[in-house]
């Protein structure tokens, strides 16, 4: 059974200091044992991530962090990968023991509320300590949702998750589709899938699997057709199709053989669009036309995969910015976590269409770069400023394109 990606998943965090109970809260919600619990303190050192269906919230990845007061070296790194996780959560669980609260819980809250995550609190230990009136008040002036656990006995189990539901981000509910909006029931939509090296055997990738599963969800039909076929493949339909989409390395030729009447589009403009703000990249892409002598550029990548000959991001995209901009440029890589703290040094960010990361991380990554006041965009919209086409590749989308010729 194929299972939902885990970019498309609501993502919880599990926070608090060492020995609260966290990993055993993680276990207990998993029904496995996916985290050491141990009486020692500072037992959970990475994150651990777990992905699973849960009635009624659907499919849902728990990560459960090191303690935030953890000690030495060591410990300052768990707590920076701890704080990392915040980047790409959805909701963030605070757990604490009964009548404790200080400047470690007071920080994480103020953390939660300047990066506007819903988060709940859970008391736990119960069946060790009973919490006072006074420190349950406490908890409630922090947030209305809290819920007095626990989570070795399993006590108040079925609370937690009706608590969970009731703080999910309206912004998670209501996610725009990938393409749902622009098409309509009946309607004839081509992808056009390259089949090169960069393709897994006997797969499609991910945005294309998506694609075609939101055209099916809105009772349209789909062609699929490589690039050499395109331009056959049109003629032999009765009538023009509602959009073509194609992979972003086609884009070029996809554009020259559709009718001037049928709108374009490419894969990773959808996934701008469905994972972070079309019209902020689209309006970061103008850099390109602006880029100096040895001016640093960051192409990031939200997967690691081993680089075949003529990648795109590492080979592809570098070579056209070059024959572009005409000058030498410093080009960096990063990839999977690796994501740089030291964004301002770069005059743009080319981003990966971000396929493996949920909406909210690739959110952040879009806030860090404008909080450093460096333009970002993505593969499909830089692609198409390079090959010269993304006034048609937008053309779907009026607004992100404004942006883009706003800066002309």
């Amino acid at each position: 059974m194929t299972q939902t990606p885990k970019g498309l998943r609501l993502h919880i965090g599990l926070f608090g200091r060492r020995n609260v109970g966290k990993s055993s809260l993680m276990n207990l919600i998993t029904n496995q044992a996916m985290s050491i619990v141990s009486e020692m303190a500072g037992t959970t050192t990475d994150p651990v991530e777990k992905t699973m269906e849960i009635q009624p919230l659907g499919p849902v990845v728990f990560i459960d962090t090191a303690g935030i007061d953890d000690e030495g070296s060591l410990g300052e790194a768990r707590i920076k990968q701890t704080l990392h996780v915040m980047q790409k959560i959805d909701i963030a669980i605070l757990v604490v023991e009964p009548n404790v609260w200080g400047t470690f819980e007071e920080k994480l809250v103020a953390l939660f509320k300047e990066k506007k995550i819903a988060f709940m609190i859970v008391c736990n230990k119960i069946d060790q300590e009973t919490p006072q009136e006074s420190f349950m008040q406490i908890l409630l002036e922090k947030t209305p949702c809290c819920v007095k656990m626990s989570a070795t006995i399993g006590e108040n189990k079925e609370v937690f998750f009706e608590r969970i539901q009731e703080i999910i981000p309206t912004s998670w509910i209501k996610q725009p589709s990938l393409l749902g909006d622009l098409i309509n029931e009946g309607d004839v939509i081509v992808l056009v899938v390259p089949i090169d090296l960069q393709a897994p055997k006997g797969r499609l990738i991910l945005p294309q699997v998506q694609a075609i599963r939101d055209i099916l969800d809105h009772d349209a039909c789909c062609i699929i057709a490589k690039e050499r076929e395109l331009s056959y493949m049109l003629s032999q339909l009765k009538s023009p199709p509602k959009l073509v989409v194609c992979d972003s390395q086609c884009v070029l030729k996809t554009v020259a053989d559709t009718p001037k009447d049928v709108r374009v589009t490419t894969f990773s403009i959808l996934m701008a669009r469905l994972k972070g703000d079309l019209n902020a990249l689209s309006e970061g892409a103008r850099m390109i036309h602006n880029l100096q002598e040895g001016d640093k550029v960051l192409i990031a990548e939200a997967c690691t995969h081993h680089a075949l000959e003529d990648d795109i991001g590492s080979v592809k995209i570098p070579r056209w910015l070059r024959q572009y901009s005409g000058v030498h440029l410093v080009i960096d890589h990063c990839s999977g976590k690796d994501y740089p703290e030291n964004i301002a040094e770069y005059k743009l960010v080319i981003h990966c269409g971000a396929c493996t990361l949920n909406r909210q991380g690739m959110l952040s990554r879009l806030q860090e770069a404008q909080k450093a006041g460096v333009p970002i965009t993505n593969y499909g919209i830089a692609i198409s400023v390079l090959q010269g086409v993304l006034n048609r590749s937008l053309e779907p989308f009026p607004l992100a394109l404004m942006a883009y010729d706003e800066k002309e």
